[in-house]
């Protein structure tokens, strides 16, 4: 027999009997999709997580009092620190002033920039900050100026829009010079971004940035911690840069050198360090619970098969009678095995690349199609149906026909 037979055969088989076959793939689609729906999900964010880091600037780190990731109860750990002042963050900067450029900030979001009678939606990030935020965090400026040290000392009331808001609230028209209000407090446009997008599912369009002491002065210093950016001169600096970041921290914090650091130092290497290892427990969990639906599908796709050859020997019988092989018995109920496995499959990888990416667009992540891992579940689920179908293809085929065509 040619093989196109023996496929066209199988198929037949499994046709005939489609409840059963669904209901025997449906467990396979369940084991597939929970580890492909996870693994594509994973995969979109790392990639949006790595092309998006360049918010944070290249050879930068943070410090800050909050670590950027952390599960634990921070009541407890963190909450309790002190905040990092203004006055020791200008220190800081003092410090660094050879070795490094560093920006200072603080952000409030859901406020609202109003200009005349219009107004924007409440998902404006008020961000105070210095001279040095927009180099680095990677803005450009699409007109005006940046702010100026000499703003940042005087604590002038100016703002650079981001290109959503002034896009809103200035149609056809001019917005430097003009005077805008945020929370009642009028502030002079200085300048509008250029439209950077999203980044970690967070909108870098609808910012408003001012300068930092004149944010402190509308808002308070207190309850109030400075994060720090700190970006060293060249990639080959940048460990040399962290230790030295560190210990001006540790002077202007006045630590003991026997007391441990009381504030957090993260780059963007250890974000995706951080991720990648929260994204492995995650993985983990999901190849358990995996592997143990593809075990129970698999045991369920050789009981069926075992039915399948019961309900077919004196089919069997005729066949041997007529000519067919041991070997084509074998190969027919392998291909059945091997074609039930990979139509379950497909449909897993499929519905686990659907949902994988509907997860990560509700986190504001670009939808991927995880190939490697497509077709990876594709050759698993190819090795459950010769693994877990070879046994009863086995015993059809070893049948002997005359016993087979006597069988009732």
């Amino acid at each position: 027999m040619i093989f196109g037979e023996i496929f066209r055969l199988a198929l037949a088989s499994l046709s005939a009997n489609k409840l059963r076959s669904v209901l025997t793939m449906l467990g396979i689609t369940v084991g597939v999709f929970s580890v492909i729906g996870v693994m594509t999900c994973i995969t979109a964010l790392r990639d949006n997580i790595e092309s998006g880091l360049n918010v944070l600037g290249a050879n930068s780190f943070q410090i800050s009092k909050f670590p950027a990731i952390n599960f634990s109860d921070p009541r407890t750990r963190f909450r309790n620190r002190r905040d990092i002042s203004y006055a020791q963050a200008a220190r800081f900067k003092e410090l660094m002033r050879d070795t490094a450029e560093v920006s200072l900030q603080l952000r409030w979001g859901g406020r609202r920039v109003v200009y005349l009678d219009r107004r924007t939606n409440p998902n404006v990030r008020l961000v105070g900050a210095d001279e040095n935020f927009m180099t680095s965090r990677n803005f450009e400026l699409a007109a005006g100026r940046n702010i100026q040290a000499d703003d940042v000392e005087f604590g002038r009331a100016v703002v650079i829009l981001g290109h959503d808001i002034a896009n809103k609230l200035f149609v056809n028209e001019e917005s430097l010079g003009k005077t805008v209000r945020v929370d009642g407090t009028s502030y002079t446009v200085i300048g509008v971004m250029a439209p950077k997008g999203t980044s970690f599912g967070d909108n870098q369009d609808t910012q408003a940035v001012t300068t930092i002491t004149q944010y402190l002065e509308i808002y308070g210093s207190a309850y109030r911690s400075i994060g720090v950016n700190v970006q060293a001169r060249n990639q080959e600096s940048l460990a040399e840069t962290q230790d030295a970041a560190v210990g001006a921290m540790r002077l202007v914090r006045g630590l003991a050198p026997e007391y441990p650091n009381d504030f957090e130092v993260f780059s963007n290497e250890s974000l995706i360090e951080a991720f990648n290892k929260i994204a492995g427990i995650v993985a983990l969990g999901s190849f358990a619970i995996s592997a143990i639906a593809l075990l129970a599908s698999g045991v369920g796709v050789m009981n069926i098969m075992l039915v399948s050859v019961t309900e077919r020997t004196k089919e069997i019988g005729i066949r041997k009678s007529i000519g067919a092989t041991k070997r084509n018995i074998l190969m027919q109920f392998l291909i059945e095995a091997v074609v039930l496995s990979l139509a379950g499959g497909l449909a897993g990888v499929l519905a686990g690349v659907i949902g994988g990416n509907v997860a990560a667009s509700l986190m504001n992540v670009s939808a991927i199609f995880p190939w490697g891992w497509a077709v990876a579940g594709l050759l698993v689920c190819s090795g459950i149906g010769v693994g877990f179908g070879f046994y009863p293809a086995w015993k059809a085929a070893s049948l002997d026909p005359i016993e087979a065509l006597r069988y009732e």
